[in-house]
C-alpha cells in the first residue's frame, strides 16, 4: 500500500469498548457526542485523517484506561444528518502502539503512537495457508443459530480468508477483552484461532473464568 502521506505521530483516540477495528476492514460509526464530533472535523483537517479506535478498560481505583494497542482507521466516508449527528466509515490502516496520552485543550484524548511492529498491517492482503474453511463454517453455523444471529452464508463460503475472518472478529458479540485479544493476535492464522477458541467457549456456555488471559 503506497500512501500519499507520512504516518502521524500523534493521532486523537476514540476510546469505545467492544468496537474492534482491523487493518483493511471498514468500521461504521454513529457520532453524536459533542467532543467526538469536533474530533471528526478536526481530524477531516489533517492530511491522513485518521482516528484511532482503542479499547478502554477499568483499572484499580476506577479509572478507564487505554490498551497499549489500538488500530488507526482513515475517515472515508462522512456525512451529516439533519440534526448534526456524523455517520462516517474508518477504512482500518495499521495497528499502533500507544507511548503517552498528549496533554493539551481538545476535548477527547490525543495519543502518541509509534507505528513500529505493525508493518504488514500497511502491505498486502494477508492469507491462511492452513484453513479449514469448511470446519470452521460448521462451527460458525452452530454459534450462529445459538445466538441467533443471522447471515449470508454463500458469501461467507465465497470470502477472502482476512476478510472473513476478520469481519468476523469485527462483529460477532464478544467481550471487549477478547475482541482486544483478536486485535493483537500477530498473524491471520493467530487471529482465526482466536476466533475459534472464543466461538467454541461460547457454544460450551462460557465459564467464571476468561477464556484469554
Amino acid at each position: 500500500m503506497t500512501l500519499q502521506y507520512d504516518m502521524p505521530d500523534v493521532i486523537p483516540v476514540f476510546p469505545l469498548p467492544g468496537a474492534l477495528l482491523l487493518p483493511r476492514a471498514k468500521l461504521p460509526l454513529h457520532i453524536f457526542e459533542p467532543r467526538y464530533l469536533n474530533m471528526i472535523e478536526d481530524s477531516m483537517k489533517t492530511a491522513s485523517r485518521f482516528i484511532g479506535m482503542v479499547q478502554p478498560y477499568s483499572a484499580r481505583g476506577g479509572d478507564m484506561v487505554l490498551h497499549s494497542i489500538g488500530c488507526a482507521g482513515r475517515l472515508s466516508q462522512i456525512s451529516e444528518t439533519e440534526d448534526g449527528r456524523y455517520m462516517v466509515t474508518l477504512s482500518g490502516m495499521s495497528r499502533f502502539r500507544v507511548k503517552e496520552e498528549v496533554e493539551g485543550f481538545a476535548p477527547y484524548r490525543r495519543c502518541h503512537v509509534t507505528w513500529d511492529g505493525f508493518e504488514r498491517d500497511l502491505g498486502k492482503v494477508e492469507k491462511d495457508t492452513s484453513f479449514d474453511r469448511k470446519a470452521f463454517l460448521s462451527i460458525l453455523k452452530r454459534y450462529f443459530d445459538n445466538q441467533q444471529l443471522a447471515t449470508d452464508w454463500d458469501t461467507m463460503k465465497e470470502a477472502d480468508d482476512e476478510l472473513l475472518i476478520n469481519s468476523l472478529s469485527m462483529l460477532c458479540p464478544f467481550k471487549p477483552e477478547d475482541k482486544q485479544a483478536l486485535l493483537e493476535a500477530p498473524s491471520l492464522s493467530t487471529r482465526r484461532e482466536t476466533l475459534t477458541t472464543l466461538i467454541e467457549f461460547a457454544l460450551r456456555g462460557g465459564a467464571d473464568e476468561d477464556v484469554l488471559q
